[in-house]
């Protein structure tokens, strides 16, 4: 059976951290970046008009007959294959993160209790009832509440990190509602707020949330650089073991949609060793990132690295570590082990957790557990010959139907050309 030609990007991201393109790099020696990407599945052909040279300069590249002198050149070849600028002696990339670290000398961490106590308070009913129908109420809070004392001269600097939490928060919600295009826009926004915070950790929290969007919109490649952004920015401030796990889980599910197994599993394993060290409550405005979270994103590195024994074991392992109070993110990982069941070839299985996740709470609002249901039901369709499978999509249909008519008042119309 053939494969699908290797997207060079994707490749790059894999090899980021390895030894022989970073020396490659460093010698600015662009044959032997060619020949380790030729030795990775890029073909010469795509190698030479990604780059834009003939395939004949290129192998006068890979052969040592001639080295890659020009500028432009090398520019080439860092946006042909995103590799950042800093490593070819270049100046930032237009394709890079734009998330310059937060100043060295920022203050110690510190938070107004109002603005504190507000964000826990729409955490916590995000939580329990998906953020779509929240949306509103955080965009309201931030004009009203927040932004008229960012204007302040004197503001102290921790309003512009209630100003960047809430609007990375707001982003999340966008998210949920199946409006990638806005959580952009949000996170976007969010990022500069947190640096004239001062707030090293939130800025790469905002990272983190970047790098989950660029995965969701599929682009493992900026997924990967959004978390080593991430992990740059925490180098300049203090430890904080759990984001650290956090971008390192980032990392890893980037590197295993490219298909990077081996880099993936090695992200995989710091994730895990660092989240051993790691407390509760360790900063104000983060979100915790604990083992149940861990264990959600391991089933889904595993399932798209074809480890399904694996990917089974923590998949079972999220579930028992929800709490009963965070209804979305149970179903997101119901949804998780339904499709890991699948494949396994197990449907009575996969049915009878499937089962359970209809009869999950129907006022869930979260446009993104419906659109992953659906994927859900395509994943089933192929199999529906067998009479359970036949029933459940029967049942599955009139959920579906009764979960719309409750997002109805919610959910964006289909686009017309034009994005809203």
């Amino acid at each position: 059976m053939s494969h699908p030609p290797r997207d060079p990007r994707n490749v790059v991201a894999g090899l980021l951290c390895d030894e022989r393109l970073l020396d490659a790099c460093t010698r600015r020696d662009m044959g032997a970046l060619f020949r380790l990407l030729n030795h990775r599945g890029i073909s010469t052909r795509r190698i030479a008009s990604a780059v834009e040279i003939t395939q004949g300069r290129l192998y006068d590249y890979m052969n040592g007959k001639i080295r890659v002198e020009k500028l432009v050149i090398f520019e080439q070849v860092a946006d042909a294959f995103h590799i950042p600028g800093r490593l070819l002696g270049l100046a930032p990339r237009p394709w890079e993160p734009t998330a310059t670290p937060p100043p060295s000398h920022s203050p110690p961490v510190s938070a107004d209790e109002d603005d504190v106590a507000a964000m826990d308070a729409f955490r916590n009913a995000d939580r329990q009832t998906g953020g779509t129908r929240l949306y509103g109420a955080v965009v309201r809070h931030l004009t009203s509440n927040i932004a008229p004392r960012l204007v302040d001269a004197d503001s102290n600097p921790q309003v512009f990190a209630a100003a960047a939490a809430l609007t990375e928060m707001a982003g999340w919600m966008a998210h949920d509602s199946g409006r990638d295009d806005l959580a952009e826009r949000h996170f976007t926004r969010a990022l500069p707020l947190a640096r004239t915070s001062g707030d090293h950790t939130l800025a790469a929290n905002i990272a983190a949330s970047n790098s989950h969007l660029a995965l969701q919109t599929g682009e493992p490649a900026a997924a990967a650089h959004w978390a080593a952004t991430g992990l740059d920015i925490l180098g300049h401030g203090p430890r904080i073991p759990a984001l650290t796990a956090r971008l390192h889980t980032m990392k890893a599910r980037a590197l295993a949609a490219a298909s990077q197994t081996t880099p993936a599993a090695r992200a995989l394993s710091q994730a895990h060793q660092m989240l051993q060290t790691a407390a509760e409550a360790e900063h104000p405005w983060l979100s915790p990132f604990d083992a149940a979270a861990l264990a959600s994103e391991s089933a889904l590195i595993h399932r798209d690295l074809h480890g399904y024994d694996a990917a089974l074991e923590h998949a079972e392992r999220a579930i028992a570590l929800r709490e009963t109070g965070r209804a979305r993110s149970l179903a997101l990982s119901r949804i998780t082990l339904v499709g890991i069941h699948v494949h396994r070839r197990e449907l009575d299985a996969a049915l009878h957790v499937g089962h359970d996740l209809l009869t999950a709470d129907p006022g869930l609002g979260s446009v993104r557990v419906v659109h992953q249901l659906d994927m859900l039901q395509d994943l089933l369709a192929p199999h529906r010959g067998y009479p359970p499978v036949r029933n459940f999509l029967a049942r599955f249909a009139d959920v579906r139907r009764a979960r719309m008519l409750l997002l109805a008042d919610i959910i964006q119309p289909p686009s017309k050309g034009t994005a809203p």
